[in-house]
């Protein structure tokens, strides 16, 4: 039998975790898990005593009853109520999230990339602009040399 060269499940294993982008996947993975923390925090400590100015503080305790009398709490309540509250405050926090990072971080790259690619196309205008006006002088120069050519022919 013919031993392959192939890699083994181990070494696959590890040039697949070496590459950068599981890297990179893994750094956002631990940012994104801090940023929540903070989303969290903004959204209890600020969001929620402002909403709390024309209500309760607590989004979750926001229900309605759809169903039945609606009495208690928790595992001894009766009926059937919707959650919207707690609807709410998750919409809040993801609104403020994708505001964020749109804001911080997509929205700036953007406009990063925007300057870095009108500054190739200027570049690339500029050395078209050179190239056009060195074509333009070289036809201007043979021009000039074949009337040269033509008036020395012609005084012959």
């Amino acid at each position: 039998m013919s031993e392959k060269n192939e890699p083994s499940i181990w070494q696959g294993f590890k040039a697949f975790l070496m590459r950068g982008n599981v890297v990179d996947l893994a750094v956002a993975v631990v940012i994104g898990a801090a940023f929540t923390n903070i989303v969290n925090s903004v959204v209890k400590g600020v969001i929620n005593p402002l909403v709390g100015a024309f209500g309760t503080q607590n989004l979750d305790s926001y229900s309605s009853c759809l169903k039945g009398p609606c009495k208690g709490a928790g595992d001894a309540a009766t009926g059937v109520r919707i959650l919207w509250g707690s609807v709410l405050g998750s919409t809040l926090q993801f609104v403020i999230t994708a505001a964020v990072v749109y804001f911080l971080m997509v929205l700036p790259m953007a406009r990063y990339l925007a300057r870095v690619e009108a500054r190739r196309k200027a570049r690339e205008g500029t050395r078209e602009a050179v190239e056009i006006s060195e074509l333009e002088v070289l036809k201007e120069i043979r021009d000039e040399l074949v009337a040269q050519r033509g008036s020395n022919n012609g005084a012959r």
